[in-house]
């Protein structure tokens, strides 16, 4: 009995109300519960199902090492007896190039110069046209450039003329 007055006297001391503490704790009670239910619940399956989902990822993630590991042996594999029926095609060129060697070697030679000569006739033309470009291009400028410093628009003939003086400087 001393202990109940005790605690009734101290319930009193801090401003316990039972009826209210006793609603109170029915109302935390009925809280946690639906919290129980309804939020915490599926929120534990979705972190399960997520967690699940990590661990297959990480699995796939394995076997595709694993698969890669299996494709970079067969890539390998390929390359060597690629490698191989190479050099037996290398040795059989050798061999078909010792029999047929001084007529193969002029129909290279004749090919060969007729490729030379016309990139050498290729290179010169895109030369020559580079350099038309580019008179045009400078004698563009010079006509633009004297046209702001001046400060007055050029007739036709003014721009012809440059242009022309630019072209003959230039070549």
């Amino acid at each position: 009995m001393f202990a109940a007055g005790m605690i009734e006297d101290t319930a009193q001391q801090f401003g316990v109300d039972w009826p209210h503490f006793i609603a109170q704790v029915v109302s935390f009670c009925i809280v946690a519960f639906l919290l129980q239910k309804f939020a915490y619940k599926p929120v534990v399956a979705m972190l399960e199902e997520r967690r699940q989902r990590i661990a297959e990822g990480l699995a796939n993630a394995e076997k595709i090492k694993t698969e890669l590991r299996r494709t970079e042996a067969s890539r390998l594999e390929v390359l060597n007896q690629a490698n191989l029926q190479a050099n037996k095609l290398i040795e059989e060129a050798r061999a078909a190039a010792n029999r047929v060697r001084e007529e193969e070697t002029q129909k290279a030679i004749a090919a060969a110069e007729q490729i030379i000569s016309k990139a050498r006739e290729a290179a010169a033309a895109d030369h020559a046209r580079m350099l038309i470009e580019l008179k045009r291009e400078v004698g563009r400028l010079v006509v633009q450039t004297t046209a702001t410093v001046t400060g007055k628009i050029l007739t036709p003939e003014d721009q012809k003329r440059l242009a022309e003086e630019t072209t003959r400087q230039l070549a």
